[in-house]
């Protein structure tokens, strides 16, 4: 958390906020946030910098300077806000951006797993990742090829961002209680129907998702209420809104999943 939509919902807010506004300062206030360039070189590099645009790859955040790109993850508790007018840093902030207009844009992370690169090329950092469910380029042919030369389990291997970029726990839960799989479901065992079933239903709550503005279930993201139409995560005990039985809650790769037992019935090993 957060996910793709909830990544794209921040970049929206934040994109009026910040296009055509230049860096004046920064303020590093936790090295380790910092994985590329020192923290001297970063502070010399991006200083007078425009702001030229933000995109989103995968649970990425690219901002796009006049000479470099300001690349962000918020693994599990990061935030992106800017603040108008004189900011005195918080107690979790581990950056500060000091902007034209009186803006600070502030990244704050209290588990303190968030990154931020400063690089001349995005491509060093996103060269792995694998396509994105909303390009063109994720079609039904491509994902049934994928899992054929994939012998893993459904949902680890969904969740693996080098083979599709931009899915985590919750959307994955979402999406195959849609598509009806099982998360442990053999990858080379989705037939092409099946394939064309869980591509259709990837993007359906991804475009979901974003268009209720991501999903607020935790104290770090704010904002959405996807939570609202969980068909299955987090819903352990309650009833399957396809079929009525009770949701369950199984450990898959580690993860935490919600499944409901009858729509998504284990039938091949």
């Amino acid at each position: 958390m957060p996910e793709l939509p909830e990544v794209e919902t921040i970049i929206r807010n934040l994109r009026p906020a910040l296009l055509g506004k230049q860096i004046l300062s920064s303020n590093l206030l936790w090295n380790r946030t910092l994985v590329s360039p020192s923290p001297t070189l970063f502070q010399r590099r991006i200083r007078d910098q425009q702001i030229q645009d933000i995109f989103r790859r995968a649970k990425f955040l690219q901002i796009k300077l006049s000479a470099y790109h300001l690349i962000i993850h918020l693994r599990m508790s990061g935030d992106l806000l800017v603040v108008l007018g004189g900011y005195q840093p918080g107690k979790h902030d581990r950056l500060l951006l000091k902007l034209t207009d009186d803006r600070t844009l502030v990244f704050s992370d209290p588990r303190k797993f968030g990154r931020v690169w400063l690089v001349d090329d995005p491509a060093e950092i996103f060269q792995n990742l694998g396509p994105e469910p909303l390009s063109d380029e994720f079609t039904t042919a491509w994902l049934y090829a994928a899992l054929q030369t994939q012998h893993r389990q459904l949902k680890p291997l969904l969740l693996d961002q080098s083979f599709l970029a931009g899915l985590g726990n919750i959307y994955t839960d979402e999406a195959l209680h849609m598509a009806r799989l099982h998360p442990l479901t053999p990858s080379d065992s989705v037939t092409l129907e099946e394939a064309e079933i869980l591509r259709m239903a990837i993007r359906e709550v991804l475009e979901q998702g974003i268009n209720r503005n991501g999903a607020s279930i935790d104290w770090v993201y704010r904002g959405g209420d996807f939570q609202n139409l969980f068909r299955v995560y987090g819903r352990q005990g309650e009833p399957c809104p396809v079929c009525g039985s009770a949701i369950e809650r199984i450990v898959v790769g580690q993860r935490g999943t919600h499944i409901c037992p009858t729509c998504q019935a284990l039938t091949k090993l």
